[in-house]
């Protein structure tokens, strides 16, 4: 990290988590943040769901939630980024304070409940996004709607001529009963009215289902079952926890989504047991606690054919992008590998 970094770093800290997020926004779509382009090589690209990868290190959803800065972060080292959630209507989100620093643990607790500007304004910046890049959408429900299921159909009909790829979001703790949508009865029918809706689009989009880390085993085999019947194209593990386990911070009692380093075991453990289930026939995406190569590369190791960030730039910047997939690259050829593809679930069994 330089040192100009570092000084914006700690001058975001003096100040709220939810308006120092905001001016990282402002500096990025004003220029003022390190936008060293696309890092790549012949070990670090791949290909996910179809989609041809520069790296395999991806921004996970919420940061731009409302797709302010799609150019500066498509050249900020990552392979692909994930904006949104995104809702059919704008809404306001959860009362303030909402977003939680945790710097002891290296972790961040969050209840915004899907705040953004709605899959109008969302739609209109996603139809002017950078085509050299990977954009996908995080899809949302409003909390106020009738049919929710519905909501994520909606969101993709109405954006999804200008993604590659679409996230179906039912994993949230911050929207009340969501997480309901997680049972395999209703996922089922929720994925088929997204997958109705995407056959319907000019061409195909890649769905993805972001799933919580916090699944018991039956519940992990009702998703990988569903996985397995729907046609979505991969699974993302994981969201946020709503465990507070071995919390060192005065905000460990808040309400809302954990984030961050605490997170890392949790979620490898779902991915490597969907990765057992799955047998390489839905690829997936593993997200949660990773703030180096190593984390990223362990995540690989254990069943994920990419992976995402987000907590981490919170502590240690946007050249973490960068960093990261450099350092992967690093780690694959000292361990002989010609491609990251050859690594995914090499090391599976040490997290079952």
């Amino acid at each position: 990290m330089k040192l100009t970094e570092k000084l914006a770093l700690a001058a975001l800290h003096r100040v709220d988590p939810e308006t120092a997020h905001g001016l990282s926004i402002k500096a990025l779509t004003s220029g003022f943040t390190p936008t060293p382009g696309p890092v790549t090589s012949p070990r670090l690209k791949t290909t996910l769901a179809g989609i041809e990868l520069p790296n395999p290190v991806g921004l996970a959803a919420g940061f731009d939630k409302n797709a302010e800065a799609l150019l500066p972060l498509s050249r900020a080292g990552f392979g692909f980024i994930e904006v949104g959630a995104a809702t059919p209507r704008p809404q306001p989100g959860n009362p303030k304070p909402r977003l939680f620093r945790l710097t002891e643990d290296g972790a961040a607790i969050n209840r915004f409940g899907f705040n953004n500007e709605g899959m109008e304004v969302i739609g209109k910046r996603l139809s002017q996004r950078p085509r050299d890049a990977v954009i996908g959408l995080n899809l949302g429900a409003n909390k106020d709607s009738e049919d929710r299921a519905a909501d994520f159909a909606r969101v993709l009909a109405h954006c999804g001529a200008h993604l590659d790829f679409a996230t179906v979001n039912v994993s949230s703790p911050n929207t009340e009963k969501l997480r309901d949508l997680q049972g395999k009865a209703a996922l089922s029918a929720l994925l088929a009215g997204v997958i109705e809706t995407r056959d319907g689009l000019p061409r195909r989009v890649p769905v993805f289902l972001k799933i919580a880390p916090d699944l018991d085993r039956a519940g992990i085999e009702d998703i990988a079952a569903v996985a397995l019947e729907s046609g979505i194209d991969a699974v993302i593990a994981t969201n946020t926890t709503l465990s507070r386990e071995g919390l060192k911070s005065a905000h460990r009692d808040e309400a809302g989504g954990l984030s961050g380093a605490p997170l890392f075991d949790r979620s490898t453990r779902v991915l490597a047991q969907l990765s057992e289930l799955l047998q390489d026939q839905v690829p997936l995406i593993g997200v949660g606690g990773i703030s180096n190569a190593e984390q990223a590369y362990a995540k690989i190791c254990a069943g994920a054919s990419a992976v995402q960030f987000y907590t981490a730039m919170v502590f240690g910047g946007l050249s973490l992008a960068s960093d990261i997939a450099r350092g992967l690259d690093a780690l694959l050829a000292r361990d002989g590998f010609d491609n990251v593809a050859q690594a995914v679930g090499t090391k599976r069994k040490d997290w079952l």
